[in-house]
């Protein structure tokens, strides 16, 4: 029999799985003052590549372009975005939604961390929850008008990076890798998720790249080069490579990343300007 036959054209209300049966979506509307052009994830394959840091300098240099920027903090057990910008006060509520704190530059910031009683408590939650709180983070927190909102996920193919791909309407994501051969084997993995969720990859990034002597200058590849040969096997791009660098780890330690200078990420920059 055609699968055609007696097709009234509503997938919605057919169990049949037919070749024509429309694909279902799962993204979820933001809120209803929100409006948030672009948004973008920010993922890895592993933990302790600096995904975070790479999310932070990310939003200071598109804020420094005069964007209006959010970071979404969607690593729930472990977030580090609000101290990298010494924000230490617990989020606000009203009767619109959560409201989102504001870094001393106009960064807007939501966080696990910030709607704790104590800050160092560790999150013990199973997966739904999680999920849902990053959802949450996406519908009810008043963003008002961003150009940019940056979500920090956190590491892995799990749970949160799921709902994130799923729910989320991304215009891309940005991966973070480091040189060693074990990372760039696990960052394929977080690039055929993100292909698999036909969620555009806008490059990659690697961290802890090298180390530039403070003498003669010179660059000195401590881990390796070989994120650019992984880009090009995964037919994306290398947008830019960051320094081992003690003063970026103070500035994170000391809430201070807005102070930061550096052009390692410009090409990174010029890569989100031209979305539409």
């Amino acid at each position: 029999m055609n699968e055609k036959t007696n097709c009234s054209g509503n997938c919605s209300s057919c169990s049949s799985n037919c070749s024509s049966r429309e694909k279902q979506s799962f993204i979820e509307p933001t809120g209803e003052f929100n409006n948030i052009k672009n948004v973008i994830a920010v993922v890895s394959g592993k933990g302790g590549v600096g995904k975070s840091m790479v999310t932070s300098i990310l939003a200071v240099m598109m804020q420094r372009k005069g964007y209006k920027v959010g970071i979404l903090d969607a690593d729930i057990t472990g977030p580090s975005i609000p101290k990298s910008f010494g924000i230490i006060n617990n989020a606000m509520q009203n009767e619109v939604g959560i409201l989102p704190a504001e870094t001393k530059t106009g960064i807007k910031i939501i966080s696990i961390n910030m709607m704790l009683k104590d800050h160092e408590a560790p999150v013990v939650w199973r997966g739904p929850v999680i999920a849902g709180a990053v959802k949450q983070f996406w519908q009810d927190v008043v963003w008002g008008d961003l150009d940019y909102l940056f979500i920090d996920c956190p590491p892995g193919t799990g749970d949160v990076p799921l709902t994130v791909f799923q729910t989320i309407p991304l215009k891309g994501a940005v991966i973070v890798t480091s040189p060693q051969d074990l990372v760039s084997l696990i960052v394929k993995k977080a690039y055929n998720m993100a292909s698999m969720m036909e969620i555009p990859v806008l490059g990659m990034v690697e961290n802890m790249s090298y180390v530039k002597c403070p003498d003669c200058g010179k660059e000195f590849r401590v881990f390796g080069s070989g994120s650019e040969d992984v880009a090009t096997e995964c037919g994306t791009e290398l947008l830019g490579r960051m320094p081992i660098d003690v003063s970026l780890a103070q500035m994170v330690d000391n809430g201070s990343i807005e102070h930061f200078k550096g052009d390692f990420l410009d090409k990174a920059i010029d890569k989100l300007e031209k979305l539409k």
